[in-house]
């Protein structure tokens, strides 16, 4: 599997789920872009500020992994789409991926509803289809960060029914994303530290 090209760090602080040599094609046809995903894992550190903190609209690990990606020339896009049938528009879906760059997206999916991997990865399987997208990458919690939630007292706010690494598994073992490559990353306990 190709996923030994990424750091033996990377392989150790989190899980990860590969689908269609997605560490392959990015490491050899989009090396920027996987360096800096590579540098952003690395960087990563889960503190008890940006568990305990409520997220509102965009919590503090979004906007951790935002200032990272923004500060590498990395966007937020929106990719607005039409079918025409006989020159009238019948079908005008509109898909929004985190970060995008050179044909390589990026979600983040910390404490959403389960229902949002699906998006994602229909996304992909749509923009992948209209050869858009190259490579998606989907980065989540693993399930062993719930004991920490729990010591907390976070652990309701994190529930079974939110975005996390087993559950994004089967989608993408089950063909959630069609053909396109997917990259999942589980951020994993030894990830978490007391302090800034």
């Amino acid at each position: 599997m190709s996923i030994e090209l990424l750091p033996e760090w990377i392989r150790q602080n989190y899980d990860i789920e590969e689908r269609y040599h997605a560490c392959a094609v990015l490491h050899t046809d989009f090396r920027a872009e996987w360096d800096d995903l590579v540098a952003a894992l690395q960087d990563f550190r889960l503190t008890r500020t940006m568990v305990t903190t409520r997220g509102g609209n965009k919590g503090p690990i979004a906007r951790r992994l935002d200032g990272y990606f923004y500060a590498h020339g990395w966007g937020e896009h929106r990719f607005n789409i039409e079918v025409r049938v006989d020159g009238a528009p019948t079908l005008t879906p509109t898909h929004h991926v985190d970060y995008f760059r050179n044909r390589v997206a990026i979600e983040t999916e910390w404490n959403n509803k389960d229902p949002f991997f699906d998006r994602d990865l229909t996304t992909f399987r749509l923009l992948f289809d209209l050869n858009v997208l190259s490579v998606g990458v989907i980065i989540t919690r693993a399930d062993e960060l719930q004991e920490i939630f729990n010591q907390l007292g976070r652990g309701q706010s994190f529930g079974q029914n939110t975005t996390h690494m087993s559950q994004l598994i089967g989608r993408i073992r089950n063909r959630g994303s069609g053909g396109c490559p997917v990259l999942g990353f589980g951020i994993k306990a030894s990830l978490y530290v007391e302090n800034e």
